[in-house]
C-alpha cells in the first residue's frame, strides 16, 4: 500500500498552512451558502397524508410533534427484504443523541419510507435504530416532495396548522450530512471508494462494495 512522502517538519508545516487557507475559503463559501439557504423562499405544502406509524395514524403535522420545523429523510422502498445500501449507511450514520438537540432548537425528525410499517419495524430491530421512523405506503408524499422512487432529505416549517417546504437535497447534498464520511475526509487515504480523486497506489473499492 502506497503512503503519502515523508518530509522535514518544517516543510510539512508549510504545506498544512497552504491547505489550511483553502480550508478557511471553502469554510467562508459554505458560511455564504447558509446565508443564501436560510433566504430561500418556500411554498406551501398540504397537510393530506395518513402515516402509519408504531402508536398509530399521524399526519405530517403530527410529525412536527408540536415544534416549527420538521427534517424529513426519504428511505428508499426497494421491494421486499430488499434495502437501499445508502440510505442504511445514512441511517446508520443519524446520530439519535442529536435529535434532543434538534427538538430544543425546535426541529423535530422522520425518517419516512414507502416500505410497509412491518418491514420498517423488522428493518430497525435487525439494525437496532430507534430514530423515528414511518411508512408513506399509499400516499403520495415521497412523489409530491421530488424524491419519486429515491431518496431526499426534505425541510418543512410550519405556522400554525399551514405547512411549507423551505429546503431539500439528494445525492451529494445528503451525502455530505454523514459523520463517518465526514471524518474519512479528513484521512490520507479518505473513504476508499472508487470515485475519488486519490494518488495512484491508494486503496479503493467500489462505493457500495
Amino acid at each position: 500500500m502506497e503512503k503519502p512522502p515523508t518530509v522535514p517538519l518544517d516543510e510539512w508545516r508549510q504545506a498544512r498552512a497552504e491547505l489550511l487557507a483553502a480550508e478557511k475559503e471553502l469554510t467562508r463559501a459554505q458560511d455564504a451558502l447558509a446565508a443564501r439557504r436560510r433566504r430561500l423562499p418556500m411554498t406551501g405544502f398540504e397537510n393530506k397524508y395518513t402515516f402509519d406509524t408504531p402508536t398509530g395514524p399521524k399526519t405530517l403535522l403530527d410529525l412536527f410533534e408540536g415544534r416549527g420545523e420538521l427534517v424529513v429523510y426519504q428511505f428508499m422502498d426497494n421491494g421486499p427484504d430488499h434495502y437501499c445500501p445508502g440510505c442504511t449507511a445514512f441511517t446508520d450514520n443519524v446520530p439519535v443523541t442529536a435529535l434532543p438537540l434538534l427538538a430544543d432548537r425546535g426541529v423535530s425528525w422522520a425518517t419516512v419510507s414507502n416500505m410497509p410499517l412491518s418491514q420498517i419495524e423488522a428493518y430497525k430491530q435487525k439494525k437496532g435504530w430507534t430514530l423515528p421512523f414511518v411508512s408513506s405506503r399509499g400516499t403520495t408524499f415521497s412523489a409530491d416532495c421530488d424524491a419519486g422512487g429515491g431518496f431526499m432529505l426534505t425541510v418543512f416549517l410550519r405556522d400554525g396548522d399551514d405547512i411549507y417546504r423551505t429546503y431539500n437535497t439528494t445525492s451529494r447534498g445528503v451525502d455530505r450530512l454523514l459523520f463517518g464520511h465526514s471524518i474519512l475526509d479528513l484521512t490520507p487515504y479518505g473513504r476508499m471508494q472508487d470515485w475519488e480523486d486519490s494518488p495512484p497506489g491508494w486503496p479503493q473499492r467500489p462505493t457500495y462494495g
